[in-house]
């Protein structure tokens, strides 16, 4: 069913709060951020409240709050710098999470302002209030506004006091961004059009099971890279020398084998190295020819070339995790020539579901040539496992 977006509701004169994904990366010691792509994909649904009118209150997580030395490394304040900058206006910066500062922060604002509060998991150092969905915070934040914006898809998969906590109390609306990824994700799960062709990489197999799964379902093909590429090859007899690979896995992949038949295609050839280092030297070789002392850290040019037939014709590609050590410049080929394959797809709806996927096709400068790049990594897994995420169904519908 639609759910409602920030379009459906009044927001003159209003104070709206959102919840939006700002857990950037941040350098470790500058504290400086190394990639605004969450704050960027927010703009949009921020500009639109100010532009009608609204006093907006903006609120977000930012990495793992357990101890007070934790608050230091995860203020928020350098978010509301780059946002400030990137909006052309000031945002003003409220160091709480709770309490008469705060309150009378959001008071003070006129319409078309912009305020974000600290991080909301300081509220995690005593009882875990904000993972928690502690109904008390909850009810505590709905109180500061007259309605709430959920444009977070990054959290979509959690109950938290900070989404579902306080859509219990308020009307919730999505942002724009929360709606690109309902559109384009949910669409690929529940509505796809073929020929519907799913990539997956990344390590483990473990963490895509029920991905895997399900997109065998739907999707007409199942290409997989990555390392958890080498717990199928072992499944089928092959030798993987040192390669990564899951034991407790091999009767799945096994059985997944034999249900999928042709649908699921498997990598043909792959850069074998005797250590998991960049200057190690490497060959490629045959998934067929790994030596027992040798490990395979990306697919081979031969797998690019299938994996890129493969895709000819398609009409919606899903794409999650890397083909190889990406973050090793020898080893990220493998990524680089199935991105570039997608990239240059005509006709097609190409939709990357977060992670190191996204990261990669926008360090190569081909992030405008997707349809959608979500910004949820764990969120978007799920959501192609075809379950219902709590921040979604929280949304009212139309």
């Amino acid at each position: 069913m639609a759910k409602k977006t920030v379009r459906d509701i009044k927001i003159k004169g209003r104070k709206v709060l959102v919840r939006v994904d700002f857990n950037v990366p941040m350098d470790k010691k500058t504290r400086e951020i190394t990639d605004d792509n969450r704050i960027v994909q927010a703009l949009p649904t921020i500009q639109y409240l100010v532009d009608q009118g609204g006093k907006v209150v903006l609120f977000s997580h930012l990495g793992k709050v357990e101890t007070v030395e934790d608050k230091a490394k995860n203020s928020l304040a350098p978010v509301a710098k780059r946002l400030s900058s990137l909006l052309g206006k000031e945002v003003r910066f409220v160091p709480v999470t709770r309490g008469p500062e705060l309150e009378s922060a959001i008071n003070e604002l006129k319409e078309g302002d912009v305020l974000l509060f600290e991080n909301t998991r300081f509220e995690d150092i005593e009882g875990k209030k904000e993972s928690k969905n502690n109904p008390e915070l909850g009810k505590y934040w709905a109180s500061l506004g007259d309605l709430f914006v959920n444009d977070a898809f990054g959290t979509a998969h959690r109950a938290h006091a900070s989404n579902s906590g306080i859509a219990s109390n308020l009307e919730c609306v999505s942002g724009f961004l929360m709606e690109k990824e309902i559109k384009f994700i949910g669409g690929a799960v529940d509505n796809p059009v073929h020929p519907y062709i799913a990539i997956l990489g990344g390590a483990k197999v473990s963490d895509k099971i029920a991905v895997i799964e399900n997109l065998l379902n739907k999707a007409d093909k199942v290409l997989v890279g990555g390392g958890m590429m080498f717990t199928f090859l072992k499944a089928k007899g092959l030798n993987i020398g040192k390669s990564l690979v899951e034991d407790d896995r091999l009767e799945f992949a096994k059985s997944l084998i034999e249900v999928a038949g042709n649908k699921l295609v498997l990598p043909v050839d792959t850069l074998a190295a005797k250590a998991f280092a960049n200057d190690a030297e490497f060959r490629v070789c045959s998934v067929e020819d790994i030596k027992a002392d040798e490990m395979g850290l990306d697919v081979g040019p031969k797998t690019v070339e299938l994996f890129t037939n493969v895709l000819k014709g398609a009409k919606t590609v899903v794409w999650n995790g890397p083909m190889g050590v990406f973050e090793m410049e020898n080893f990220a080929k493998g990524t680089v020539g199935v991105c570039e394959a997608i990239a240059n797809l005509k006709g097609a709806t190409t939709i990357i579901g977060g992670g190191d996927s996204a990261a990669a096709a926008i360090q190569l400068g081909y992030a405008d040539k997707f349809t959608h790049i979500s910004t949820g990594g764990g969120a978007s897994l799920e959501y192609l496992e075809g379950k219902e995420l709590p921040g979604v169904t929280s949304i009212a519908n139309k």
